[in-house]
């Protein structure tokens, strides 16, 4: 990710205004808010910033501070999940609630059923009242309990809802699009004078947000299908000339296929949105290794390919271009090219992704869920808003969703992620 033309300015966090209010919480471990953390990590970057005379970027470091903007005894909160399923969902809503309740004594707390339509009036989707003994277990499902769409609503009606609940935070839990919802609703709120604190959970299984080192739900998706993998190997090497295709979830950014394929040393081919290929390149290889191999496992992300598809001018609720399926096409092509050549083959096709990410968060995700929604709990009680709760260098800090929402995360196809996946794999760097 470049950072040639940012400035200082595009890493602060907005903050509602003064905190006055000491904060209730029993503990020592404060964070002041003069503490930052370095973007670049390498030395070489830093030194060329100071010698254009420009500061080094730096993240504000998440945490709880000593004085809060809010008065928990005034307030309420509200919590809202958008776009798909992820594993470890609850697991954040879980840790929003316990931290509000256990650290600050917000009472009251509420769920926005059904993404922002919960946040509508006229969806008639009633809030459900978030308690300890409501969420203390829902960690061990999948989804949300709150629901999920896809969507765009009016920011004024959303913001009448949270003003009539007298909402001092709303917590946005999902992706890109909902990130720039959350934006919007900030935007409003600002417009008309109130002090509403917006936070955003970034929630994507790609892990394709930019600025952050790592999103939840990643690990579990990718520990997931490298189930698939293992299936698609074992019904490759059960076969004579076998071949095994695996579709994985990755629209616009290959990193659960990439990691997939270096997490299983049996993935032969990795094909992601970011390294473009040919179906004749593909199918040439292919042909190579099954005569001398006699099996072959592929993997595909779903974004892969699409300039080789006949293109579609639809979009979804969201306003994401429906995509074309590479994995169907990729198994015609397959199965048609050795039926013209008349060799003979068997090629078994997997799309495990609804039920990758209908999954719970495994232990890693899950510790990581909790961090994520203690430090947004943090962040929102100081009055911090319009920004989301990060992962930068393997410390916890606040994003603007401006800048988290600026380009999206993407393999470098020269890079050296990439490179290792071709090591991995064996494939030819350019097929």
């Amino acid at each position: 990710m470049s950072s040639k033309n940012l400035t200082s300015n595009d890493f602060e966090a907005q903050c509602l205004g003064e905190n006055v209010h000491p904060s209730p919480m029993a503990t020592e471990c404060f964070c002041d808010s003069y503490e930052r953390l370095l973007y670049h990590s390498s030395l070489n970057e830093i030194q060329q910033r100071i010698a254009n005379n420009s500061e080094p970027l730096s993240f504000e470091v998440a945490g709880p501070r000593r004085n809060i903007f809010f008065d928990p005894a005034k307030i309420a909160c509200g919590i809202v999940t958008c776009g798909g399923l992820c594993p470890g969902t609850n697991d954040v809503i879980r840790a929003i609630v316990m931290s509000l309740y256990h650290h600050y004594g917000v009472q009251n707390i509420y769920g926005f059923r059904y993404g922002y339509e919960g946040l509508v009036a006229s969806y008639g989707h009633k809030p459900l009242k978030l308690t300890t003994e409501l969420v203390s277990r829902i960690g061990e499902s999948g989804g949300t309990i709150l629901g999920s769409s896809r969507g765009h609503q009016d920011p004024a009606e959303m913001v009448s809802m949270l003003s009539e609940l007298n909402i001092g935070i709303l917590f946005t839990i999902g992706g890109d699009g909902t990130l720039r919802g959350a934006a919007k609703i900030a935007e409003e709120i600002a417009r008309q004078g109130k002090s509403i604190s917006v936070i955003g959970i970034p929630k994507t299984i790609d892990n394709d947000i930019s600025y952050l080192q790592t999103t939840f739900g990643f690990e579990t998706a990718v520990s997931e299908a490298r189930r698939s993998t293992y299936a698609a190997h074992t019904e490759a090497l059960g076969a004579r000339n076998g071949v095994g295709l695996v579709k994985l979830m990755g629209r616009d950014s290959g990193f659960i296929a990439a990691y997939t394929a270096m997490a299983d040393c049996q993935v032969n081919y990795c094909l992601i949105p970011e390294a473009p290929f040919t179906v004749a390149g593909l199918l040439a290889d292919l042909e190579t290794r099954i005569r001398q191999r006699g099996h072959a496992v592929i993997v595909v992300a779903e974004g892969a390919g699409q300039e080789l598809m006949t293109a579609s001018d639809q979009v979804d609720a969201s306003g994401n271009k429906k995509l074309a399926d590479i994995g169907v096409f990729l198994k015609e092509k397959i199965m048609a090219h050795f039926a013209e050549i008349g060799l003979e083959m068997t090629l078994k096709y997997i799309d495990p992704s609804y039920t990758i990410r209908s999954q719970p968060a495994n232990p890693h995700d899950t510790t990581f869920c909790l961090s994520l929604g203690q430090n947004a709990a943090h962040a929102g009680m100081a009055g911090r808003t319009n920004m989301v709760v990060g992962f930068w260098n393997h410390q916890f800090v606040h994003v603007p969703i401006k800048l988290a929402t600026s380009s999206r995360k993407k393999i470098d196809p020269v890079g050296r992620l990439w490179s290792s996946v071709i090591s991995s794999t064996g494939q030819p760097a350019k097929l």
